[in-house]
């Protein structure tokens, strides 16, 4: 078991004061204890966030990439994005495919708003799912986790297949949540071994729910896929799983500016 330490961190959302937490080891890997996926594993404990609908300004460094429109944004794979916009919100018109940003990025900080839909339809990994994925490749989960009960590696706002959160801080369907994440992309040395890997922290509606969590490749289904060495910076992007899930004031601070 991780040793574990009581620290105070400050968040800055919103008007949020400083807040107690549990900090785990920061050199956290995927349990090996558990099949991925697996029904059996424990659920995280349910923790009601804060009661705040707030939309967080961004900072005057960050980069809108979700406003009143998809100009920042393309098709995966290239054209115009299929999903719809509307009422300052952007929302997945399934069957048309993810949206990834024009521009790429590395390590970053990235805050999200999303909305499952509502009424709430389907069970499990059928009912509000998307996902926020790093650099293409590295996701946090998007799902409508709201008594709903999953596999805990792939409920909102776990890192996909690796770590479920520590709490599950959801709110209802049909209610905005935010995602405050932390990301450190994996280097490689010239012969492509990985010399650091990804790392996550994620705030889910100000809850912290991933620590510096250190991921063992990329995310995937079913499976751990191991590294390979790819660009330093590469898109955001944003999944299609075939639910109408919302999102709205998605901004990101390139913490690899020079």
């Amino acid at each position: 078991m991780p040793f574990l330490i009581r620290r105070v961190v400050s968040i800055g959302i919103a008007s949020a004061a400083l807040v107690t937490v549990t900090m785990s080891d920061a050199n956290a890997q995927p349990s090996t204890r558990w099949p991925i996926h697996s029904t059996d594993r424990p659920q995280p404990r349910v923790v009601k966030p804060p009661s705040n609908t707030w939309t967080v300004a961004p900072p005057a460094d960050a980069t809108v990439l979700i406003g009143a429109d998809l100009s920042r944004w393309q098709k995966e794979g290239g054209g115009a994005p299929g999903w719809k916009v509307e009422n300052g919100y952007v929302e997945v018109v399934p069957g048309t495919g993810g949206i990834a940003t024009r521009d790429a990025f590395g390590d970053a900080q990235l805050h999200v708003e999303w909305m499952a839909p509502l009424p709430a339809v389907g069970e499990s990994q059928e009912r509000g799912n998307s996902g926020v994925f790093l650099m293409g490749r590295y996701e946090v989960q998007v799902l409508d986790s709201y008594e709903n009960k999953t596999y805990p590696d792939g409920q909102a706002s776990a890192i996909y297949g690796q770590f479920p959160p520590l709490v599950n801080a959801s709110r209802p369907p049909g209610e905005w949540q935010t995602y405050d994440i932390i990301f450190h992309r994996p280097r490689f040395d010239a012969a492509g071994k990985v010399t650091s890997p990804a790392r996550f922290t994620v705030l889910h509606n100000g809850v912290l729910v991933q620590d510096n969590v250190v991921l063992s490749g990329p995310t995937a289904h079913q499976k751990r896929p191991p590294y390979e060495k790819h660009e330093d910076r590469l898109p955001l992007s944003l999944q299609d799983h075939g639910t109408k899930v919302r999102y709205r004031n998605i901004w990101i601070r390139d913490l690899e500016k020079p």
